[in-house]
């Protein structure tokens, strides 16, 4: 046989012969696995069941408790209806004793009415039996006196008239005194009812100005340009504002403090502009801070405006609607002298319309009686007096002059309407929570630290930061040289030492600049 031939067939039985073999073990795997599956199934039967079981158990445990706990719900519930319908009832047997009592005293009192009445109508027969009997003995005894005293009974009412008027007059000057002090003490509490009304007519919100603003930024990231390099831009920006910038860890933010508020405003304003920019280097800044300072001074005169317009003020000089708006970034003693002047002059409206005087008058004196607190220069007057004197200059009545200059009893009240601005300034900074001495106090000190320095030749700006830790002094170029500075620097440092009271250290940072500025055309 060709070999080819035979190794084809035996290839051909070998691959008969390993299928057979492949089909046995694979049957015989087969039926074992089948057998695994079935102890498997058997195993997970038995925990079913023995889950099952527990979970039944569980569920009958549970289902026992809520019964356990209605039972008791509704015994309660029961327990609480029974004594609310006993109550009941036992205020309706009270009620129907107390009715019964009243029957029993109402007819009593009946029955007591008409044995009074028999014994009026009894006592009123005798009483006219009795006064006749008495005009015949009068009659009688006129006749008798007469002929006794030589006097005609005309001539003895003339005498006893006379009698009679002295003592009516004596009598009439203690009842005249009676009535002047009950009318006072009327007119006292009237005038506390008429401060009541309207204190609690003008009831406002209180808020107390701090010396911290917060400015919110978009990401952390914003925070590293606003610092500059080597902190360069923030220097910039504390020097053109006068406002310390906090940088710490509080995420998305930036503090901004000062005693100031109108500075802190600038400070807001200016970063907020840079940011939106994102051109932020130091002469960008100085650009800001100036365009900044002249929209304040616009938006001031708006607020001046929107303010008299709200109150209803009407022929107010511009200088003074000026001043009003400045009134927002000032505050006295922590309140903001804005809104205490608005709630003085809504205070005054009220009070002198409850008096029957005139309100707009009031008002107007009441919202210009602090306008000596935001003067264009410093003076030495009182705000008192100084008010008075600004608003004598631009044309107000004098009644608001007078109200102005002697809210304080710096002068003589010569007008109705003074007492009342006086009184409402009062109730408006009496106010509980609207006014911090502490904090009056701290301002007053960081004012005159910057005053000291502002008082040398050659200082251009002074500026107060770190809560009057650090005192930054900015001369002109041109008035101070390099070995002045340091001059300065001692003199105002010895100055503060001696004249001032304060705690810790204030460190004093004279900053000369030279700048020279060409143009090439």
């Amino acid at each position: 046989m060709d070999p080819n031939i035979l190794s084809v067939i035996i290839g051909v039985a070998a691959l008969i012969a390993g299928l057979i073999v492949g089909k046995l073990i694979f049957a015989k795997n087969t039926r074992k696995k089948i057998e695994e599956a079935e102890l498997q199934a058997q195993t997970i039967l038995k925990e079913a069941e023995l889950r099952a079981e527990t979970i039944r158990k569980e569920k009958e445990l549970e289902a026992k408790e809520r019964f356990v706990q209605m039972k008791s719900a509704h015994d309660k519930e029961v327990f609480e209806k029974n004594k609310k319908i006993n109550d009941t009832e036992n205020r309706i047997r009270q009620k129907e004793q107390s009715i019964n009592q009243k029957e029993a005293n109402l007819e009593k009192q009946v029955k007591e009415n008409e044995a009074i009445k028999e014994n009026l109508n009894r006592q009123i027969e005798l009483v006219n039996i009795k006064r006749t009997e008495l005009e015949k003995h009068q009659e009688e005894h006129i006749r008798r006196l007469e002929k006794i005293a030589n006097l005609s009974a005309d001539e003895a009412k003339t005498q006893l008239v006379e009698s009679l008027k002295h003592e009516a007059q004596t009598q009439a000057l203690a009842l005249q005194q009676e009535i002047i002090d009950e009318a006072k003490q009327k007119a006292n509490k009237e005038a506390r009812k008429i401060i009541i009304q309207t204190i609690q007519r003008t009831a406002a919100e209180q808020a107390i100005e701090n010396s911290i603003t917060v400015f919110n930024l978009e990401s952390d990231e914003i925070k590293g340009q606003i610092i500059g390099r080597e902190g360069r831009n923030i220097r910039a920006i504390e020097a053109a504002t006068g406002v310390d910038l906090i940088v710490d860890d509080t995420p998305e933010a930036i503090l901004l403090s000062s005693f100031d508020p109108l500075r802190r405003e600038i400070a807001r304003l200016s970063l907020q502009r840079l940011v939106a920019d994102g051109r932020i280097h130091p002469a960008r800044i100085e650009e800001i801070v100036e365009k900044t300072r002249k929209q304040i001074e616009e938006q001031v005169m708006e607020i001046g405006e929107r303010t008299v317009i709200e109150l209803g003020i009407h022929g107010l000089h511009k200088e003074l609607v000026r001043m009003v708006g400045r009134m927002r970034f000032r505050s006295s003693y922590g309140q903001n002298l804005l809104m205490h002047s608005r709630e003085t002059a809504n205070l005054c409206a009220t009070m002198a319309a409850e008096l029957g005087l005139n309100p707009k008058l009031a008002k107007r004196a009441g919202l210009l009686h602090d306008i000596g607190k935001v003067p264009d220069e410093e003076s030495e007057l009182s705000h008192a007096l100084l008010g008075a004197k600004l608003a004598e200059k631009y044309g107000e009545n004098a009644a608001v002059v007078n109200a102005i200059a002697a809210h304080h009893d710096e002068v003589e009240m010569q007008y109705v309407i003074s007492p009342i601005v006086q009184a409402c300034d009062a109730i408006s900074g009496a106010r509980p929570g609207a006014r911090r001495e502490i904090m009056q106090q701290y301002l007053q000190r960081i004012k005159d630290l910057e005053n000291l320095a502002m008082s040398y030749n050659g200082v251009e700006k002074a500026y107060a930061i770190q809560a009057g830790r650090e005192l930054r002094v900015i001369v002109e170029a041109d008035k101070v040289t390099d070995q002045d500075s340091d001059k300065l620097s001692f003199e105002i440092a010895q100055k503060i030492q001696t004249e001032m009271t304060f705690p810790g250290q204030i460190k004093v940072t004279v900053i000369r600049e030279k700048r020279a500025v060409n143009v090439a055309r």
